[in-house]
């Protein structure tokens, strides 16, 4: 008898719409994709939304192609996870009575950088833990509040992205811990909802649906959606929800133990057993979520990473047509510590209060562009020293070693330079699939196939390359 060990993810990304099929063993059976990108929301065209239907329909033709492509008796259960924020409001009888607000929308500028008018920004970060940023989900809730009360009132529930794809495919209303603890308006300690801050912003508490552990059934397949997506009716729906947590269980991650995921931006975060979420913390960039586990948070700070590199061949090497990063890397070793003078500061993101935005010091008649690359690595790597010690001081843990995963983990240069400038071994970790592969864990365990998430991880054979400190 065949082992039922499948397990199919639907990832929803800002830039691509997956499905993935992958086993107990973190192999990928099948993968199919289709590109995705907000739209102009139909009731104000300058503002942008998610096109629900559209995701669905993509999502719904990448899983027919992946369910023709394996054994679908060996399929043990589906989950969805998405990107962080984002989601609307139901009815209750299951109608969408607002497109979702995308977190790349600018309507809700004006709304974080107003937020003391219903509770203090110091208070607001010291329970939920979460940044002020503008995309927060609080403040999507706060303009329905003041821009469409009559929504609000005809409403039932709120869904977050995953939830509302796990609707679609169960029928079953089930909001997660993962994505509850992007909000902003999400008691860390309690590790619910806060009725404070939802009471605060005049927003009804009974109108949020409580969130559910990461590893809970939440429904089956059910006829409708087994005839759009081809997956077996009465296959189980896991919850699962915000990629990124997913991301740090899939990469092997242990409690106090920080990852750096590294591409366009550099998120490091850990799975901490303690956190402080305090003006010091705010100061020093840092978000505290809640992991997958109950009694374990997420910290974490991030900053512009891969796309200063990008910009920097963008700039100086336009003319490499092949292998553009090699030569600029081996350019850049040439180069001796401290790039002869030449300094970068890295703020290169839209100014913040008070950013002057990036710079390039010590330049002189010879100073070569592989002076300025190596430079960006060495301020970059010294931005990661600094996150890692805000990490330190706000989960009071230790740091033994830094795992690494995403595109910036190929550069070998940057990478020494990182274990370099934290003095710890960096662990570079060879899976390219971190939260497909996290979130099929909770599914593998939900579905009978493990004791637990962790166990079910023990199975995965991770390939890791450890550099040590120079």
């Amino acid at each position: 008898m065949l082992k039922s060990d499948t397990v199919i993810v639907f990832d929803c990304g800002a830039t691509n719409i997956r499905v993935i099929a992958i086993n107990s063993k973190g192999e990928i059976l099948a993968s199919e994709s289709f590109p995705n990108r907000t739209r102009p929301d139909p009731f104000y065209p300058s503002y942008r939304i998610w096109d629900i239907n559209d995701i669905w329909d993509k999502m719904c033709s990448a899983s027919q192609k992946v369910i023709s492509q394996i054994n679908v008796n060996r399929i043990t259960g589906v989950t969805v996870t998405t990107f962080g924020v984002d989601g609307t409001l139901f009815d209750n009888s299951g109608k969408m009575l607002y497109p979702v607000i995308s977190w790349q929308c600018d309507r809700t500028n004006s709304i974080m950088l107003n937020i003391d008018k219903y509770l203090s920004i110091n208070d607001l970060y010291c329970e939920s833990g979460v940044l002020p940023f503008s995309f927060n989900t609080i403040s999507k809730l706060i303009w329905f509040v003041e821009q469409k009360p009559e929504i609000v009132e005809k409403s039932s529930t709120f869904l977050f992205m995953p939830s509302i794809f796990s609707f679609l495919l169960t029928g079953e209303m089930a909001n997660d811990t993962t994505m509850a603890g992007t909000s902003m308006f999400t008691n860390l300690k309690t590790r619910g909802f806060s009725g404070n801050i939802l009471r605060r912003i005049k927003f009804p508490f009974e109108k949020i649906v409580s969130p559910v552990e990461a590893g809970t059934i939440i429904g089956k397949i059910n006829s409708k959606a087994s005839v759009r997506t081809a997956l077996p009716e009465g296959i189980p729906v896991v919850a699962t929800g915000h990629d990124t947590q997913f991301a740090i269980f899939g990469s092997g991650a242990e409690k106090n133990q920080p990852v750096l995921s590294s591409g366009t931006w550099e998120i490091l975060m850990v799975r901490s057993e303690e956190f402080r979420s305090g003006k010091e913390q705010m100061e020093m960039g840092i978000t505290t979520e809640l992991d997958s586990r109950p009694g374990l948070y997420n910290i974490g700070n991030q900053w512009i990473a891969s796309g200063i590199l990008e910009w920097a061949r963008r700039i100086l090497y336009n003319e490499i047509k092949n292998n553009v990063y090699e030569f600029m890397v081996s350019g850049a070793e040439k180069v001796p510590s401290g790039c002869n003078g030449v300094k970068v500061i890295p703020n290169f993101y839209q100014a913040l209060k008070g950013n002057t935005g990036g710079q390039i010091l010590g330049l002189t008649m010879e100073s070569t562009r592989g002076e300025i690359f190596r430079a960006i690595l060495e301020a970059l790597s010294a931005r990661l020293a600094e996150g890692k010690r805000a990490l330190e001081i706000a989960g009071g843990f230790k740091t033994e070693n830094i795992l690494c995963v995403g595109g910036g983990s190929k550069n070998r240069l940057w990478n020494q330079l990182r274990a370099d400038y934290t003095g710890v071994p960096l662990k570079i970790i060879d899976h390219k699939e971190t939260t497909v592969l996290g979130a099929s864990l909770f599914v593998q365990a939900a579905c009978g196939n493990a004791a637990s998430a962790e166990e079910a991880r023990s199975a995965i054979n991770y390939k890791t390359q450890i550099i040590e400190p120079a």
